[in-house]
C-alpha cells in the first residue's frame, strides 16, 4: 500500500472576539482560516492510487541578470505607463506618498551622517521625520484581500502607506481561481477589499471601516482629508486608475509559488504601481513592507543595501533580489506566468 499522504501545513487560525467594528464571518462558530493557497489535499490515496506529482520549482529565467539600480530612470517603452501611473498623485493630492505626521526640513549635508538616509536636494540635504514611531506596530502582518484597479482598494492602501504598515496581499484580481473563492470561504460574499488582522483576530469588509480600524488600531486615530471625504474620496480613487486602463483587474494564467514574494514599496509611487499591477494579475500573494517618504524602514534598507529606491523585491522561491520596475516585472511574467510569451 503506497504511504499515506503527508498532512497539510496548519492553517493560520484568528478566533473570534467581540469588536467596535463590523466584524464578517462566514459562519459564526466558524475560526477564519488563512492560508497561501487553498486546500488541495484529497482523502486518502488508496493502494490503486498515482503517486502525486511533486510541486514545481521555480528558478530564474535562462541568462537572468541582476539589474543595476538606477534611482528617477524611466525604460524605453515604460514612458506612457510611467505617465498613466503618475496620474494618481494629483488626483489624490498626494496620499500615500507621506507617512503619518510626515514633516521635511532643509539642513546642511554635514548634520546628516552619509550612513544615515536622506533626500538629496542640491546642496541641502532633507531631513524627514514623522509620528510612526509613536505609533503601535503589529507583530504580525495584517492580511488584505484586493485588487489593484478597485478604487475602494486603493483608499485602503493609502491608508497602509499612510501608516507604515506590512501587509501581506493576496491579490484577487477578476476571475482569479485561488483567492476570490477564499474570500467568499471566510467572510461568506465576494467583497473587496477584504482585511484579516491576525494580531486582534478581526476580519471585516468595507474600505471606511477598514481604515477606521487600522487608524484607531495603529495610527493616532487620525483619518488623512483626502480618505474622508466619502463620495468625492471614492470618486478621485476610481478617476486614478483610469490612466491604466484596467490593468491590474484581470487574471493571467500563473503558477502561484509556497511562499510570497517580498516587496519595499509604497501606494503613491508610479513605479511601485507598475509591478503591483504584474504581481495582482499573476495572483502572486506578496508581503509588503511600505515605505513611503517619512518612513522608518528607508533607513533601515539604507543601512542594509547602501542605498534606497523602490520598488525592490526578494523572492525567496528563486533566491532573486533586484530592483528597477521594468526588469522586475519582465522577471515576474518570466518566471510565474503559464504563458511568459502572451
Amino acid at each position: 500500500m503506497a504511504p499515506a499522504a503527508a498532512p497539510p501545513a496548519a492553517p493560520l487560525l484568528l478566533p473570534r472576539r467581540r469588536a467596535a467594528y463590523p466584524v464578517a464571518t462566514a459562519r459564526a462558530s466558524r475560526a477564519v482560516a488563512v492560508r497561501a493557497q487553498p486546500d488541495t489535499t484529497s482523502a486518502a490515496s488508496s493502494s490503486t492510487s498515482a503517486p502525486e506529482s511533486p510541486p514545481p520549482e521555480f528558478k530564474a529565467p535562462p541568462g537572468f541578470k541582476t539589474p543595476e539600480p538606477k534611482r528617477f530612470e524611466v525604460k524605453d517603452g515604460q514612458q506612457g505607463s510611467v505617465l498613466g501611473a503618475s496620474l494618481a498623485i494629483p488626483l489624490r493630492l498626494g496620499t500615500g506618498v507621506f507617512v503619518l505626521g510626515y514633516s521635511p526640513s532643509f539642513v546642511s549635508p554635514s548634520e546628516i551622517p552619509s550612513d544615515q538616509y536622506a533626500l538629496e536636494f542640491g546642496s541641502w540635504k532633507v531631513k524627514e521625520e514623522s509620528k510612526i514611531g509613536q505609533c503601535k506596530r503589529p507583530e504580525k502582518p495584517i492580511e488584505i484581500y484586493e485588487f489593484e484597479g478597485c478604487p475602494f482598494c486603493r483608499k485602503v492602501r493609502e491608508m497602509v502607506s499612510v501608516l507604515d504598515l506590512d501587509v501581506l496581499f493576496y491579490p484577487c484580481p477578476q476571475k482569479g481561481p485561488t483567492f476570490r473563492p477564499k474570500v467568499l470561504e471566510m467572510g461568506g460574499k465576494k467583497q473587496f477589499p477584504y482585511m484579516v488582522d491576525p494580531n486582534t483576530g478581526v476580519a471585516m469588509y468595507e474600505s471606511d471601516d477598514i481604515i477606521k480600524y487600522l487608524a484607531d488600531t495603529y495610527g493616532d486615530g487620525s483619518v488623512p482629508i483626502m480618505l474622508s471625504l466619502g463620495l468625492l474620496t471614492a470618486i478621485t480613487a476610481g478617476l486614478a486608475t483610469l490612466g491604466r486602463l484596467g490593468r491590474g483587474n484581470s487574471y493571467t494564467a500563473s503558477k502561484i509559488p509556497p511562499k510570497p514574494i517580498e516587496i519595499w514599496a509604497y501606494e503613491g509611487s508610479p513605479f511601485c504601481r507598475l509591478v503591483r499591477e504584474t504581481l495582482v494579475e499573476l495572483e502572486l500573494p506578496h508581503l509588503l513592507h511600505s515605505c513611503a517618504r517619512g518612513s522608518p524602514k528607508r533607513q533601515e534598507f539604507f543601512k542594509k543595501m547602501g542605498t534606497f529606491q523602490a520598488p525592490y523585491i526578494e523572492d525567496p522561491n528563486t533566491g532573486v533580489k533586484m530592483f528597477e520596475s521594468a526588469e522586475i516585472i519582465q522577471y515576474l511574467k518570466a518566471t510565474y506566468a503559464l504563458y511568459p510569451s502572451s
